[in-house]
């Protein structure tokens, strides 16, 4: 039988972020009133066919209760019909990838959450993953800039003013001529980069701003609306290059509010490997300009040792509260998340304290801190409620055969198995070795010891301790008849060692 599986990926606090952005719509909010003809529907059977008749289509695959993909269906719909009558027109696809029949193609394109966007060029031989706006006329821009050349020549003030914007990333290189390996390179990276970035070249420092405007290259000279506002470089060599792109581009403190000018940065901040130190405390407070200050200082001193720096607004972080399970009343606070999941905490902050905190976190004498819900003082359910808290006491150490569920409130397949648990549950109530349990893995962190990448996520802990991963069917008597296996291999192994021990006790007491 198919295993249904919602899929996590980290890109999970990128959609927190698009969605405290973006305007309030119903879960249930559709295209009302827009008949989709311009987006494309694919499946695995015309998929290969399809984009192999474009040189440039988007594909969105996107889960049928998704609601991000819900709010975002008006939306691609809109830009589709508009980028539809662009010469060349730019196509617009979706892709069910919730359907059993298109599970290989999202693995294909390694589809982690929804909605995943990817731009394929060339028969589907370039794959790169959409990060622009997710409303109509920010889709409809973003992709503009993917058709016709990834470098915009610059030969007047005008171009200047219509490219290089205040706040955005722009990336010009200056050269004496186009005829030099370094112009070559320069394209080679910018048509790699172009998802993510906006390229110019020019034979006229003279027409930007900023720098050295004597300068005749070759050079890049990275705009940004941050930090030092620009800053050169002369290494043209692709991987060099591209460092020098991917780090210049990233703010020393990432802004966390409702500027969708910042979008951008907040995806790569979320999605940097790097261990993640967030200060979230209100901007409007008079004290936000001394906490400001403190943490720049702070987030200097650490540049270049793998830690990212971000500061968040309340008004906009509600999301990211509920993720890491915060409160409002703990602010100003900070918490420092590492690439395994390991977090750390300190509420009710002081601008003084910032440092201190942060160097203790360094040299490990800092607590981690566990997201958990309350241990239910009530649990006589058929599935019990197990919280992060609890779970080592229920699962580990109460020498009981358990079957527990990692599951989020908003799934509909682990709404789907829900009925199906309770009825496996009251199969075993009157067997006290069997335990029936459920997580909200969305409100309690998950413990190492389970590899949960998608809800729902079942594990068997046997009376011994053994760990198993469920990936059975999901009716009844397939859920039944795994335990019943798994625990009578359970007992056979203790009657086998108590036989053992048997039989040595009589061997001694006969020598």
């Amino acid at each position: 039988m198919a295993i249904y599986r919602v899929p996590i990926c980290s890109a999970f606090l990128a959609l927190l972020v698009f969605s405290s952005l973006s305007p309030a719509r119903s879960e249930e909010g559709g295209a009302e009133g827009v008949q989709e003809t311009a987006v494309l529907t694919l499946d695995a059977s015309n998929f290969s066919e399809t984009v192999a008749k474009y040189p440039l289509i988007v594909v969105e695959f996107y889960a049928p209760w998704c609601g991000h993909c819900q709010r975002l269906a008006p939306e691609y719909e809109k830009a589709a019909a508009i980028l539809s009558k662009d010469d060349p027109p730019v196509v617009l696809a979706k892709v069910d990838a919730n359907d059993e029949m298109n599970k290989e193609l999202a693995s294909k394109y390694e589809v982690r959450g929804y909605p995943t966007l990817k731009i394929l060029r060339n028969q589907g031989n370039n794959i790169q993953e959409y990060k622009g706006p997710r409303e109509a006329e920010g889709i409809v821009e973003y992709l503009k800039k993917q058709v016709g050349p990834a470098s915009v020549e610059i030969k007047s003030s005008e171009d200047v003013s219509s490219l290089i914007k205040d706040k955005k990333i722009f990336i010009v290189a200056v050269f004496p001529d186009y005829s030099c390996e370094e112009f070559k390179n320069f394209m080679a990276v910018a048509e790699k980069l172009r998802s993510d970035y906006d390229f110019g070249h020019t034979l006229d420092a003279k027409l930007l701003p900023r720098g050295d405007l004597t300068v005749s290259g070759p050079v890049v000279r990275l705009f940004k609306p941050f930090d030092e506002l620009f800053v050169d470089f002369q290494d043209f060599h692709g991987d060099a290059l591209e460092n020098f792109i991917e780090t210049a581009s990233v703010p020393k403190v990432t802004t966390f509010d409702k500027d969708p000018s910042n979008r951008p940065f907040l995806m790569k901040f979320f999605n940097n490997p790097n261990t993640k130190a967030m200060l979230f405390l209100n901007f409007s407070n008079e004290y936000f300009d001394a906490f400001k200050s403190k943490y720049y200082e702070v987030a200097e001193h650490h540049k270049g040792k793998n830690i990212s720096f971000l500061i968040g607004d309340l008004d906009a972080s509600q999301g990211a509260f509920q993720f890491f399970g915060l409160k409002e009343e703990q602010v100003p606070l900070i918490i420092l998340q590492e690439t395994g999941g390991q977090k750390y905490l300190k509420p009710n902050l002081e601008p003084d304290q910032i440092a201190t905190w942060v160097e203790d976190y360094l040299s490990g004498s800092l607590t981690p801190f566990k997201k958990s819900e309350p241990i239910p003082e009530v649990n006589n359910e058929p599935v019990k409620v197990v919280v992060a808290d609890s779970l080592h006491d229920v699962v580990f150490k109460s020498r009981k055969n358990v079957l527990l569920e990692f599951y989020a409130p908003w799934c509909g397949h682990c709404k789907n198995l829900a009925p199906i648990l309770e009825e496996v549950a009251v199969s075993f109530q009157n067997d006290d070795d069997v335990v029936i349990a459920k997580m909200d893995a969305t409100a309690n962190d998950v413990p190492k010891e389970f590899n949960v990448q998608g809800y729902p996520t079942m594990y068997f802990s046997s009376a011994s301790g053994k760990l198993v991963q469920y990936d059975g069917g999901r009716t009844k008597e397939d859920i039944i008849d795994f335990i019943q296996k798994n625990r009578d291999a359970t007992i056979q192994d203790a009657t086998i060692q108590k036989d053992t021990t048997v039989q040595s006790e009589s061997l001694k007491d006969e020598l």
